[in-house]
């Protein structure tokens, strides 16, 4: 697959690299292409205030990236939008799944805590959102012989599916230096205005906190409305959640605040009704009821460090609030449910779509995962090809996380789970890699230098591999009424009951991702560090 896509990118005299350098850096901070520099103790003594802002790392170039995958990826977003209401609205086939992992894993174990204390009292509020992105890398199946590329999922994200807001000004600004002539001509006929498709995922993602806001309705207090961002302090990659809060300020005339999850408890109360009542600390005496929470925090166990938290989480889910996501759509986006849909010959996806044509084109975009239990067929197989390093060489371990840096990668993984104690293995799933073609690029990283932690940046080019995003918005009220039979998580009877139908009030495809990484990176986080922003050049 060396040879899948054309030679790319060109390269550039001292002149050439100069103008497109000058250009792609003073046109990101212009347009908050931006994220926090990394903090350090030198950094502070020079902007003590936290005035810095740097580029995000981004690609100086388009990625090359098969039209007829981008194509398939953007038209199945409202089939997994459909999906994942669904299993997020299927209380009683989601317990199997979570009650075992609630055993083996703490944080899993919280977030069911939390919906069972909820679910004890009633839920005050039916309507759930959730802004979704679906990742894939491209795969060309050499054994199978097959002339076409397709997309694998890599990963499904229900809960602060992030980039949105820097994935559209990175678009743009791949569109702008191809307006300049900042790309020679010689690839002219590869990266055109043709080739760059626009990217909606800002104002999209915005729209779809809008309509929830909507639906909430007015308060019955007479109070102003807002809808809070829930997010960490400090946090670097602000700019990207803030084009999403401009979009909702300047284009739906939406109050927002930002509320760091530290401080759920002192500055929200909920009153008799279950309202959530918002504080501001800039303004003691003014108060907001909270029409929508999106969750920017809130999604990795290193964030709750106390039983304050814990209660915040609780908090925020007893109230009347649309929440985005749910606790229950949360736990939706863990790995199992993704492994046990997707394991081999798994009669679970027809659960929840019962369009046989809808089914198959999701069925498609799988990649065979498998449990690592140790009594199902599946399971022990998987033990088998994970315990032996020429077999797991093909595979990727993941834990039930978010974010960047939680796998166990290739031979890496027999090693990993001798470290473990067997009974919780179950807590991971074992993944066959996708092997995408090979590619070039440049990336231009900031940094800082290891002796003073001074701002630097540098430009890296080599290989590269990417993965698509494709981000979902969904609106749905749940059911009334909910199922008693769990999954049965390792592939047997679905069960006769009919699961409960999520009525979906809003469901559209929402703009793109495309995150780009050396291809000698295993991990592909750019919060993390591991990757960048990039935009896709349609071949």
């Amino acid at each position: 697959m060396a040879d899948f896509y054309p030679s790319y990118p060109p390269s550039l005299n001292p002149q050439q690299e100069e103008y497109l350098l000058s250009n792609a850096k003073d046109y990101s901070i212009a347009h908050g292409l931006a994220v926090r520099p990394p903090t350090s103790d030198a950094l502070k003594a020079q902007d003590p205030a936290g005035l810095l802002a740097t580029t995000a790392p981004i690609t100086l170039f388009p990625s090359l990236f098969p039209k007829v995958c981008f194509d398939q990826a953007k038209s199945v977003a409202q089939a997994y939008n459909e999906l994942y209401s669904g299993i997020a609205s299927d209380e009683g086939w989601l317990t199997g799944i979570v009650e075992e992992l609630a055993q083996i894993d703490d944080f899993m174990a919280g977030l069911w805590k939390v919906h069972q204390a909820v679910k004890s009292e009633g839920y005050a509020q039916s309507l759930d959102l959730g802004l979704f992105r679906s990742d894939y890398m491209v795969h060309l199946d050499k054994s199978s012989g097959a002339s076409q590329p397709s997309v694998k999922q890599v990963e499904f994200n229900t809960i602060a599916s992030s980039f949105g807001g820097l994935s559209t000004r990175v678009s743009e600004l791949h569109q702008f230096l191809n307006s300049i002539d900042a790309y020679p001509e010689e690839i002219s006929s590869i990266v055109n205005s043709s080739t760059l498709p626009a990217n909606s995922s800002s104002p999209s993602l915005a729209l779809g906190l809008a309509k929830a806001h909507e639906a909430y309705g007015p308060s019955s207090k007479q109070l102003p409305t807002c809808v809070i961002f829930l997010v960490q302090d400090p946090e670097r990659n602000v700019f990207d959640q803030r084009h999403i809060e401009y979009n909702l300020n300047k284009t739906h005339n939406i109050r927002t605040f930002r509320l760091p999850f530290d401080r759920v408890l002192q500055d929200t109360k909920l009153d008799d009704g279950r309202k959530l009542i918002y504080t501001p600390p800039s303004m003691p005496t003014r108060h907001f009821e909270v029409t929508v929470v999106y969750f920017r925090a809130g999604y990795a166990p290193s964030e709750y460090t106390s039983e304050a938290h814990w209660s915040g989480r609780l908090h925020l889910e007893r109230s009347a609030a649309i929440k985005c996501p749910s606790v229950l759509t949360q736990l939706a986006g863990t790995k199992k449910v993704q492994q046990v849909l997707a394991t081999p010959h798994s009669p679970h996806l027809a659960r929840f779509l019962s369009d046989p044509s809808t089914a198959s084109s999701i069925l498609s975009t799988f990649a065979p995962i498998y449990p690592l239990d140790s009594t199902s067929p599946a399971g022990k197989d998987a033990r088998a090809l994970a315990t032996d390093p020429e077999t797991a060489a093909r595979y990727v371990l993941k834990p039930q996380r978010e974010g960047g840096g939680n796998n166990i990668y290739r031979r890496n993984i027999p090693a990993f789970l001798d470290s473990l104690p067997e009974s919780h293995w179950p807590a991971y799933i074992l993944m066959e890699m996708i092997e995408p073609p090979a590619q070039r690029n440049a990336i231009l990283r900031f940094g800082a230098t290891a002796e003073e932690g001074s701002p630097s940046s540098s430009v890296q080019t080599g290989g590269v591999i990417c993965e698509l995003g494709i981000y979902g918005v969904c609106l749905w009220e749940r059911p009334t009424t909910t199922t008693t039979a769990a999954a049965s998580t390792n592939g047997g009877r679905v069960g006769d009951d009919a699961p409960p139908r999520p009525i979906l009030r809003e469901n559209f495809e929402a703009g793109y991702l495309l995150r780009t990484k050396g291809d000698q990176s295993e991990e592909g986080g750019v919060a993390a560090g591991f990757g960048s922003v990039d935009s896709p050049c349609l071949v």
